[in-house]
């Protein structure tokens, strides 16, 4: 029997109305805005029907319920506010039990402010380098952390992260849960993973949160928190009312349901989309692509064809083809289960015509890559109150960071605050096309 969808069933009801809206939003679906933005009639607000995000009881509830049972959690929360609220939450609910949390190095920027705005103070981690990509962090140093400081409330690990590494979940757990600490999980990238129960993060964590919008068929900002352990429910709850929006889009919340719902209703897309990926890595055996564990991400290596990406990255769009992300070194596809093989072929052929140009041969320059572990005198928490000053990024170097800087996309930090300014790190901040905690080319360093 497929799932129905509750909230969108409730739109479609109201939608097809006659009625006068003399309640929010102000556009009331009428003029010039509803011909320009024809979703506009199911934009509506918390009505005597619509049920409520801050106490769902009707259809809110109904899909929140249907959701923790497609994804094997125990409550689930519909959030309209991006992953970014639900890693909130996560750092929210660690902040209640202690004040120390285990980072990995390769964590979204939405950790580290977290923990920044809530006061818990990162304990930060690097794994190795696996061709210019940072792995997960081996559980043998997460066991010796954890052993040597009770004041860490536990972890909160990436997975997958862009490139698609899925983190040894199952043993960060072994490791966790006999002390009594928390594995909290940041799956942004992998809410289509509930359909692969051996690789889901909601399969380990205690509290999580799932990305829809990223790998689902889901408008941008719908994503969901999880939570499974029931020490956890109290804050996760407390959290998501306070970070949460208090006016949440009604076609977010539907669309949040109807993608995790759309492919369990529909495995036979989901898998179809798999095996079409599978199909043409075998096809592109030519092209040497980042060894990703999960199928959506597609990541081809520029430097062995000493082509850059970002060139290559312009011949690609001049085509209609248009990439997640170029880091230096990868173009990043970001696949789904709603990709096509039509799209996989248009991708293929574009690529082999990348290839031939004689113009972008010669082109690759190493520019991006790992930063190696940093040395570090102050704490973060510390770094970031200290008496500071903005400087070029080209004069930073040999100074401590007092702001977390880095390129987006991915969004993750290259120096942390509380790190020495590498040579290296000031050399990509500068040749970053976007940037994240930069002002005018100036970064903030502790004050010498």
């Amino acid at each position: 029997m497929p799932y129905k969808y509750h909230i969108l069933s409730q739109l479609h009801k109201y939608a097809g109305r006659d009625k006068v809206r003399l309640h929010m939003p102000g556009h009331k679906g009428r003029g010039e805005f509803a011909r320009l933005f024809p979703q506009a009639k199911y934009d509506i607000t918390e009505l005597s029907f619509s049920d409520d995000l801050q106490d769902p009881s009707g259809a809110i509830a109904a899909a929140q319920s249907d959701i923790a049972s497609i994804v094997g959690a125990k409550r689930a929360y519909i959030t309209t506010d991006g992953s970014s609220s639900g890693v909130m939450a996560c750092v929210y609910a660690a902040s209640r039990i202690g004040k120390k949390l285990i980072v990995p190095r390769n964590s979204h920027k939405s950790v580290f402010n977290a923990c920044r705005i809530l006061g818990v103070e990162p304990v930060i981690v690097q794994g190795e380098e696996r061709e210019g990509v940072l792995l997960p962090p081996d559980p043998d140093l997460i066991s010796r952390l954890v052993a040597a400081d009770v004041h860490i409330v536990g972890m909160i690990v990436t997975s997958p992260d862009y490139y698609g590494n899925i983190a040894p979940l199952d043993d960060y757990a072994a490791v966790l849960k006999p002390l009594g600490r928390y594995l909290f999980c940041d799956g942004a990238h992998g809410a289509h993973l509930f359909m692969e129960p051996d690789v889901y993060c909601g399969a380990h964590a205690d509290m999580l949160v799932d990305g829809a919008h990223k790998t689902l068929p889901t408008l941008t900002q719908g994503a969901y928190v999880c939570v499974n352990d029931e020490d956890l429910f109290e804050y996760a709850e407390q959290a998501l009312a306070m970070f949460r929006t208090t006016s949440p889009s009604y076609p977010i919340m539907a669309s949040v349901e109807y993608g995790v719902k759309f492919i369990v209703n529909h495995p036979e897309i989901y898998y179809a989309a798999s095996a079409n990926v599978q199909k043409f890595l075998g096809e592109h055996s030519d092209f040497v692509f980042y060894p990703s564990d999960d199928w959506t991400k597609l990541a081809v290596d520029f430097k062995p064809l000493n082509i850059s990406p970002a060139l290559a990255q312009q011949k690609l769009e001049k085509r209609g083809i248009y990439a997640e992300m170029n880091d230096g070194r990868y173009l990043l596809f970001y696949l789904s289960p709603m990709t096509s093989a039509l799209q996989l072929s248009a991708l293929g052929n574009a690529l082999m015509s990348v290839v031939s140009s004689k113009k972008l041969r010669d082109t690759y320059r190493e520019i991006g890559g790992v930063i190696p572990p940093a040395p570090r005198t102050y704490s973060y928490l510390y770094a970031l109150g200290a008496p500071s000053e903005w400087v070029p990024v080209k004069d930073s170097i040999g100074a401590m960071c007092a702001e977390n800087a880095g390129v987006t996309p991915p969004c993750i930090p290259v120096v942390v605050a509380g790190e020495i300014i590498t040579p290296r790190a000031a050399k990509l901040l500068q040749s970053g096309k976007s940037t994240f905690g930069l002002r005018d080319g100036k970064i903030k360093v502790v004050r010498r």
